[in-house]
């Protein structure tokens, strides 16, 4: 008698356990999406830690700082890209945490491009300087790429700006900051609609900048974690 009800007892936990854990596992797998309330209208874009994971955590730490809420877009080129999460509309430049470790290159091994609708870090002339401020790219972008290398060390031929370079030691292709590129973690999954008419505003110069400043300013009120 024992023996009968334990049999399935014990089924209906293995059954149970093995739910749980498929669960867990497609929850993982699930890409987080954060949300962009603006004052052009909303959308949503999905990130990929898989692919990024240094950046996305660090983007969604901003996120949950509300650090993007009540920043502006400061620099929209429309045929280009449009760019935020730094300054408030008083063009005052909100303080950040240090940089994040730059991912470029294995974002783009991954299969992440700057190409339209994509999200990545801006930076300065520094890989390693990103922090919080973002842009989406409004079109093909892929000048902004990591260049890619050839395998080998020393590479044999390296080709760049017309020049051919042999035997280079990978290390200082890989280290280069003129090779470096811009780190894709994310895309717009909705409301790019919202991003195009971003891309179609007037521009002029504002705050410190001498161009590319949304001539009415554009907010961000919020940016939240939905998925």
């Amino acid at each position: 008698m024992n023996f009968k009800v334990f049999k399935p007892l014990a089924l209906q936990s293995i059954v149970l356990v093995a739910l749980f854990s498929i669960a867990k596992l497609t929850q993982a797998e699930v890409p987080p999406q954060i949300k962009f309330a603006t004052s052009a209208g909303d959308f949503v874009v999905e990130l990929y830690p898989d692919k990024a994971p240094k950046t996305v955590a660090n983007f969604l730490q901003y996120v949950t700082d509300k650090h993007y809420d009540g920043t502006i877009f400061h620099r929209v080129i429309g045929s280009f890209m449009v760019q935020g999460g730094g300054f408030d509309a008083s063009y005052v430049q909100k303080p950040t945490r240090p940089p994040v470790v730059h991912e470029g290159r294995q974002a783009m091994e991954k299969g992440l491009h700057n190409v339209a609708g994509t999200l990545a870090m801006a930076r300065t002339s520094d890989p390693q300087s990103a922090t919080a401020q973002f842009f989406i790219n409004v079109a093909d972008n892929r000048r902004l790429d990591p260049t890619f290398i050839p395998p080998g060390d020393p590479v044999n031929e390296f080709h760049y700006n017309g020049e051919i370079f042999k035997n280079v030691p990978r290390a200082d292709l890989v280290n280069s900051p003129k090779l470096a590129g811009y780190t894709v973690f994310g895309k717009v999954v909705s409301g790019m609609e919202v991003v195009n008419k971003i891309k179609a505003t007037p521009t002029g110069s504002g705050g410190p900048f001498g161009s590319d400043v949304p001539k009415t300013p554009i907010l961000i009120n919020s940016a939240t974690l939905v998925k």
